[in-house]
């Protein structure tokens, strides 16, 4: 009983200091004796959340570059999907416990066909200059993605919006040429801000106005930004006065300024040194598993990659138990090449794990007339930590299949802009989306601008857009099971694992206890979602 007892008060300061969720919470202390009341009791008191108002909140963040813009449609970097979530808002957004909740739209209903979406918006939702936010705005924003002369890369995603329109000051109707039931979830991507428009039906998101939760002060591409409480945010929060946002692409510079005090969190940790982290007491390690990916997309226009044996030999000699061992420290799940991860939504199980076996890896080379292979991989620190390890590691563990692979180790500044997208065989993190149409339309539809395979295979665009109108769930899994498929075994990415987001806070900053699973640092809110304990 002591021994339970134990147990339970460690289980309880666990929930205060936010490191388990209630699931966690709720299977380890009906283990320890409790009844599911009482269990639910002792989480109420202990994982009650009290936000406080009051303090600076000081961010350091990693991969934030000096070319990045406020321009949406070329968000890249997280420097600007954070910074965006701070002083911009969306129509939805993703909440906590990873359910669609409402940022500037309070409400949303469908066709019984899907193929046209009303918005209803909150109408206390102002611009930092003041200005309401209205109908206009919402318009002149989805349409900046739009259109022939548009470059925004989310582009893809709205191609099949015929019409957006205002039905009154604060309603938006968004008609489509099929039905997309995803629709509501669509909204939270980042690339689809509000910003102010202009009379011509442009958008200004040159000034930098916003009508998010922050409101920006000043501040310098790639170095640092200073942002204060917007007090006409038209939801809950923010409760910190003001926030700093440092970029601190170097990880040893960032894990070092969280455990001198000089930041209350950062957005990833060195996952070589989170067991340390842990044991330190005035430090809090977050680790939730997501959707985000480690991708290695080979240009499949190109040669020797636009041979499918190439690709699939290459595929074949990657041990991704071992880089998930030695480089992830277990803080991720394996991949099978297909971008698709066991917490979302239509998931193909039976899939078969594909498995390391150089020797097939050799013979599908020698049948593609490529022995001996000798290719570059392009890669950065700034990917995630360890993403010049696991080169290093793919590199040995591919040398067993007689493939020379040469990792060319990049500046973290400008990685996104100077080599993803244009050197052929790299190393990219990507973001969990909440849905697989928006993650396939992304960036595996044969015309996406991030299409970064260069993969093109009609059977697949021809499901995606199947799919996407599906409004049966049994059928759509089937469609996006035989997509997976598809991505495994004629595409041109490497997947090598699902990574945990793994990031850390000092001990006195405090959240619900639920976090979200779309991006690090709660979803990207953390500043507008924590807060500070006296």
């Amino acid at each position: 009983m002591k021994k339970d007892q134990i147990i339970l008060d460690r289980l309880a300061a666990a929930a205060r200091d936010g490191r388990l969720s209630r699931r966690e919470f709720m299977s380890t202390a009906t283990a320890a004796g409790l009844t599911a009341t009482a269990a639910t009791g002792l989480w109420s008191t202990s994982a009650k959340a009290q936000p406080k108002r009051g303090g600076t909140f000081r961010w350091g963040i990693h991969d934030g570059n000096t070319s990045d813009t406020h321009d949406p449609g070329t968000y890249t970097s997280r420097q600007q999907i954070y910074l965006a979530h701070q002083y911009r808002s969306y129509l939805t957004m993703i909440n906590p416990d990873n359910s669609l909740g409402a940022d500037l739209a309070t409400e949303w209903e469908a066709t019984p066909d899907a193929t046209a979406w009303t918005f209803k918006l909150n109408k206390d939702a102002v611009f930092h200059s003041g200005k309401p936010v209205t109908a206009e705005d919402v318009v002149a924003s989805l349409n900046h993605h739009r259109g022939e002369d548009s470059t925004s890369a989310a582009k893809s995603l709205l191609t099949d919006v015929e019409d957006i329109v205002a039905d009154d000051k604060h309603t938006v109707t968004v008609t489509l040429s099929r039905g997309n039931a995803d629709l509501p979830w669509l909204m939270t991507d980042y690339h689809l801000a509000v910003c102010p428009a202009n009379e011509d039906g442009s958008i200004d998101w040159q000034s930098g106005d916003g009508c998010g939760p922050f409101k920006i002060e000043e501040g310098e591409w790639g170095v640092r930004w200073t942002l204060s409480r917007h007090e006409g945010w038209h939801l809950e929060g923010p409760y910190f006065d003001s926030l700093q946002m440092l970029v601190l692409n170097d990880p040893n510079a960032r894990q070092t300024a969280l455990v001198t005090g000089d930041v209350d969190s950062v957005s990833l940790i060195d996952l070589k040194t989170k067991s340390l982290l842990e044991r330190n007491p005035d430090i809090v390690v977050d680790n939730v598993p997501s959707g985000a990916a480690i991708t290695m997309p080979m240009f499949c226009d190109v040669a020797p990659f636009d041979d499918v044996n190439v690709r699939n030999a290459l595929k074949l000699a990657i041990d991704r138990q071992e880089i998930i061992d030695k480089i992830a420290f277990g803080a991720a799940t394996i991949g099978n090449d297909f971008h698709l991860s066991p917490v979302q939504p239509y998931w193909p199980d039976d899939i078969p794990q594909r498995e390391y076996d150089p020797d097939k890896a050799k013979s599908l080379l020698k049948k593609a007339g490529h022995e001996n292979l000798s290719i570059d991989i392009h890669t950065a620190d700034s990917v995630f930590s360890g993403a010049v390890d696991m080169c290093v590691l793919y590199a040995e563990q591919a040398s067993q299949a007689g493939i020379d692979l040469k990792v060319v180790r990049e500046p973290n500044d400008g990685y996104y802009s100077d080599v993803w997208l244009k050197e052929s065989f790299t190393a990219v993190s990507w973001g969990a989306r909440p849905t697989p149409d928006v993650m396939f339309t992304l960036a595996y539809k044969d015309d996406a601008a991030w299409n970064e395979s260069h993969w093109d295979n009609d059977r697949f665009n021809k499901l995606l857009l199947e799919a996407k109108a599906e409004l049966n769930d049994e059928k759509r899994a089937e469609m996006y099971r035989e997509m997976c498929m598809l991505m495994r075994n004629d595409g041109g990415t490497i997947i090598p694992f699902f990574n945990n987001f793994v990031y850390a806070r000092r001990n006195n900053v405090k959240h619900s206890g639920q976090l979200a699973a779309s991006w690090e640092g709660d979803g990207a809110r953390a500043p507008s979602r924590w807060w500070f304990e006296d």
